[in-house]
């Protein structure tokens, strides 16, 4: 991969902020449980460009990279099948290569790593003082051509998904209410099980769409459904990650609840934050260290 050396994102004025001072309020005020619209002013940084992300994705081991057709209905059962191109070939000729391809961990690389956490760190006072210290930073970008799907699903993270080129619609759902992801998938999903989620069009009036143009971005809550529809022009995404010592909690105290469905309980589900969800998070972790438990 060719070094682009220590670059760091220009905001306006060439302050290096990239979050302008209306987008931090209203992140200040919504996170981290309401999604939101932000602006950001990443621009044409160097690091993001097509020609760019092709180098990186060849850079990136396999299991950092995903791709596959972008002609997907909104359910999918899996993962989609491969379509027959490199990663290198899908981003250059993502204009007409209908596909949808995703670059996992770019914090491998150091450049990556400098902006994500530039990104971070402008938003690091406002997560504090609600759920604690950053942890498990990570980067993501998703390069998709005209048209394409990124089917139904949950994520763990708390996700700020930033558009840069083309334009996108994500439709998100409440996080935690299980007519939109049953308790039993949260619970497989935590114990190894796939993140997509079931469709069903009855399901369409509770979300909200978030129509993204380059420029703005959307606030994802922790495991909150949602489903993407990329608009007529390729797309490029980066979604800048992170989790707390509360998504963690809420993700082990499903991992327990799963446990104690197997014991023949009916568990009630772990409360949204701030609900700590401490006492099934630390049953779940002094269980799972006890051979034949989990």
């Amino acid at each position: 991969m060719t070094s682009h050396g220590p670059i760091h994102p220009a905001g306006p004025a060439g302050s290096g902020a990239v979050f302008p001072p209306a987008s931090h309020a209203d992140f200040a005020a919504s996170y981290p449980e309401g999604p939101h619209k932000l602006r950001h002013a990443l621009g044409d940084h160097p690091l993001l460009a097509l020609d760019a992300l092709a180098e990186l994705g060849e850079s990136l081991p396999p299991r950092s990279i995903e791709y596959n057709r972008g002609d997907l209905p909104i359910s999918v059962d899996g993962k989609p099948g491969a379509t027959g191109l490199t990663i290198g070939e899908t981003i250059r000729r993502i204009d007409t290569s209908n596909s949808w391809a995703v670059l996992k961990n770019i914090e491998q690389q150091p450049a990556y790593a400098a902006l994500l956490a530039d990104l971070l760190g402008e938003l690091t006072a406002d997560v504090v003082g609600r759920t604690g210290r950053m942890m498990k930073t990570q980067g993501f970008i998703f390069v998709s051509s005209p048209d394409a799907v990124t089917p139904y699903h949950f994520d763990p993270e708390h996700n700020i998904l930033l558009q840069l080129r083309g334009q996108k619609a994500m439709t998100i759902f409440p996080a935690g209410d299980p007519r939109f992801a049953p308790d039993r998938v949260h619970e497989a999903y935590h114990t190894g099980g796939a993140r997509e989620l079931a469709w069903d069009t009855a399901l369409e009036p509770g979300g909200l769409t978030f129509r993204l143009d380059p420029g703005e971005a959307v606030y994802v809550p922790v495991m909150a459904p949602h489903y993407v529809r990329n608009g007529p022009a390729p797309s490029i995404s980066l979604s800048i990650t992170w989790r707390s010592e509360w998504s963690f909690a809420e993700a082990d105290a499903r991992a327990f609840n799963s446990l104690l469905r197997r014991w023949g309980l009916d568990p009630a589900p772990p409360g949204r934050w701030p609900r700590s969800n401490r006492a099934k998070a630390i049953g779940w972790r002094i269980a799972r260290r006890i051979p034949g438990i989990c």
